[in-house]
């Protein structure tokens, strides 16, 4: 199903605008980064893509996170698709810094607005603890787990704001609106999102 194209890079090309803001958030399993998505998207609104790397390599392609996965490019199409169209992107999932950071550089080189990249730091305890209250918990466990799990799994190519585990969703849901969609960089789209 992979063939050569699935890991050679894309052309890199500006997306989005000067007004759009691109929040990547990444860690490991359990760290809290879809709850967090999420309710940054319920307080955003309809102006706001959710890309969640799951989805797209579990639901979509039904592939294995693998080096050069089709899915990484996938993402990165939906992406620019979102912003070059006007909606700000909020992009979670482990993203593991060896497969992902070549794709999420470009991104970040390429985006013409504001980009944001939080790291959830977790141990690998307080990730297992979490797992047990999810209801993924019946899909995969402890070895599936640890060979997801990479600690301090930073991207290395720019400030990667850290989120620490003792962080109240509550909390990180306000500082990420604070600093990645300030008043200044407020969600706004000139046109309201397609479907009315």
């Amino acid at each position: 199903m992979l063939d050569e194209q699935a890991s050679a890079p894309s052309a890199t090309s500006p997306t989005g605008s000067k007004n759009s803001r691109l929040v990547v958030l990444r860690g490991p399993s359990g760290s809290g980064k879809s709850s967090t998505a999420r309710r940054l998207r319920a307080q955003l609104g309809r102006s706001v893509a959710l890309i969640e790397q799951d989805y797209f390599r579990r639901t979509v392609l039904k592939e294995r996170d693998v080096p050069g996965g089709a899915n990484i490019e996938l993402i990165s199409t939906a992406i620019r698709f979102a912003l070059d169209r006007g909606w700000h992107v909020i992009c979670e999932g482990i993203m593991h810094a060896a497969r992902y950071r070549d794709m999420l550089d470009r991104l970040r080189r390429d985006h013409v607005g504001g980009t944001t990249f939080y790291y959830f730091d977790i141990s690998w305890a307080e990730t297992l603890r979490r797992h047990e209250t999810r209801p993924q918990a019946a899909e995969f466990g402890h070895d599936e787990m640890q060979k997801w799990y990479r600690a301090a799994d930073q991207l290395g190519f720019t400030e990667e704001r850290v989120i620490p585990e003792e962080s109240p969703l509550d909390d990180t849901v306000h500082r990420i609106l604070g600093e990645a969609f300030s008043e200044s960089a407020a969600p706004q789209r000139a046109d309201s999102a397609p479907g009315g």
